[in-house]
């Protein structure tokens, strides 16, 4: 699985996004491989469509690419806190760490940031 972080997302739904063209790249290389986000991470990137009164088409967006949405679990307050606190990222971002440690994952994103931190604890990460 690969799990997306919201700068691939937003990128792919906006085309005059800087990552835009990234995006789809990525994604179209993705091959057969399963992608999937975190629940916080799929809110935080419905936010602008939702203002824009889009959400509908970027949910649908997200069904085309088979975007599978990965549930907050049990026990996640702890471990979202120990993320937090070891590697000083911001909570959205220690969800997509989160997922993709829970997940076994590749980590797509497009923050330098947290492509570091993910390879700090091991995961595998694109681009």
């Amino acid at each position: 699985m690969i799990v997306l972080d919201a700068s691939v997302l937003i990128a792919h739904l906006d085309s005059a996004d800087a990552h835009h063209e990234n995006a789809q790249s990525l994604l179209e290389k993705s091959g057969g491989e399963a992608l999937g986000a975190s629940a916080i991470t799929l809110a935080e990137t419905f936010v602008s469509p939702a203002r824009a009164g889009r959400l509908s088409e970027a949910e649908t967006a997200m069904q085309r690419l088979g975007v599978e949405e990965i549930p907050v679990g049990t026990a996640t307050a702890r471990r979202l806190a120990i993320l937090r606190a070891e590697t000083r990222m911001k909570m959205p971002d220690c969800c997509v760490l989160l997922a993709a440690l829970e997940q076994e994952a590749i980590l797509a994103s497009f923050d330098t940031s947290l492509l570091a931190a993910a390879r700090e604890l091991g995961l595998k990460t694109a681009p």
